[in-house]
């Protein structure tokens, strides 16, 4: 049976919210899903464009709406992002290991998100050896996939 984790990626339509001017765009998520065939759109206050596609600068401006959300910005940013999400009632949410925090956990609890923490989705939806494939193994053995 999937776990948890593994049903996300059932979604068809995706976006992912990074900050460029703070890191680098999460593009192993955001490729990996378009590998996969999924509509992604990507998030970014601080960017016109991501991968060569348009960046949007927050959830409401996406041309249409999404089932899942990934959630990898800098941590004081997290809350707001997942209170975003509950408005646009995005019920299912990623928030990319380190980045949670204990209020953006209890709003999502309140908004009744799906949220997901705690782990990386790269390791998800990336094929192949990676260094990310072999965090996937390890938490497999660990019965946290």
């Amino acid at each position: 049976m999937p776990s948890n984790c593994e049903t996300f990626f059932d979604h068809r339509r995706f976006a992912l919210v990074g900050r460029s001017a703070a890191k680098p765009f999460p593009l192993l998520s955001y490729r990996g899903l378009k590998r996969r065939g999924k509509t992604v759109y990507a998030v970014d206050p601080s960017a016109q464009e991501i991968d060569g596609d348009p960046a949007y600068p927050d959830l409401t401006a996406l041309p249409e709406a999404v089932e899942a959300l990934i959630i990898e910005v800098p941590k004081q940013e997290t809350h707001d992002w997942v209170a975003a999400a509950a408005q646009a009632g995005i019920q299912d949410v990623w928030v990319h290991m380190a980045h949670d925090t204990p209020e953006a956990i209890a709003l999502a609890e309140e908004s009744g998100i799906n949220l997901r923490t705690g782990t990386c989705a790269v390791m998800y939806v990336t094929r192949g050896l990676s260094y990310h494939s072999i965090h996937k193994a390890i938490m497999k053995m660990a019965g946290k996939y």
